[in-house]
């Protein structure tokens, strides 16, 4: 006589909120033999359910060749943060920047009888060139760690994040306006639960930088640019009348696109 492995009328207790979790019941019939009562519910109930893995089956004798099924369901656990579940971290260290030209100068002195000359806040300047300097500039920098089902973290998945990489947002993300936050890549592990549940954390790093608008460049004034785009200024040789002298200054500013924009849609988060 074959075993067969019937769900019972009273299966399905559910238990929903922060650790949801359910229970199927059935009857096994069929076998006297423990082992093989086990094995047949094993075959027969489903390893997930809602979204919940197998955490536990249990068997209890009734009666001549039946058996009282339990098979239990559960969030997997991996000894710390669950699958759905996220950590986020940030910091406001800044980063650096080389500039030519100031916001402001403060000061200009020269000898006695002599005039300094007006280099429109031109920072370095040589008979060459404009030497410039090295500032520290806000970004801010910021990560989400989450815990996704494996079936989520496929090869496209992976491959998309790949092509998001140094990129910047086309439209609105975490409350930044598009142009601000550049992607600067995720790091994945794979976690196992004794029951030998999977799922993946991935850390997503990011950095932001804020749009501009009303900036100026030695006369040059209306300047707007996005966070991560590039202003740069060309120099060309000028006669301050005032201080009797060749000066370089300012005579043009650029606004340059150096990352491409991507759909931070496709992060998944």
């Amino acid at each position: 006589m074959p075993i067969v492995v019937e769900e019972r009328f009273e299966s399905r207790s559910t238990v929903a909120g922060k650790s949801p979790s359910v229970e199927l019941r059935y009857w096994i019939k069929g076998t006297d033999d423990d082992l093989a009562a086990r094995g047949a519910l094993e075959a027969a109930a489903p390893s997930e359910y809602s979204g919940l893995v197998r955490q536990d089956v249990q068997i209890e004798p009734q009666g001549h060749e039946l058996w009282d099924g339990t098979v239990r369901y559960a969030v997997p656990s991996f000894g710390g943060l669950q699958t759905g579940e996220s950590v986020f971290s940030f910091d406001t260290g800044g980063g650096t920047r080389h500039i030519t030209q100031s916001l402001q100068t403060i000061t200009r002195k020269a000898p006695p009888g002599q005039t300094a000359p007006d280099f429109k806040g031109a920072i370095g300047v040589t008979d060459t060139g404009v030497e410039g300097v090295d500032i520290v500039v806000p970004v801010y920098h910021f990560s989400e760690t989450h815990y996704k089902p494996d079936s989520q973290v496929t090869q496209a998945y992976k491959l998309t994040l790949f092509g998001l990489t140094g990129k910047v947002n086309n439209g609105s993300f975490r409350g930044f306006a598009a142009g601000e936050v550049l992607f600067l890549g995720a790091t994945g592990s794979k976690r196992v639960a004794p029951g030998g549940s999977q799922d993946w954390e991935i850390t997503f790093r990011f950095a932001a930088s804020p749009n501009a608008t009303g900036l100026k460049v030695g006369d040059i004034t209306g300047i707007s640019k996005k966070g991560w785009e590039y202003l740069w200024a060309r120099y060309a040789d000028r006669t301050d009348d005032a201080a009797k002298a060749l000066v370089k200054r300012p005579i043009a500013a650029y606004v340059e696109k150096v990352y491409e924009a991507g759909n931070f849609g496709g992060l998944g988060i």
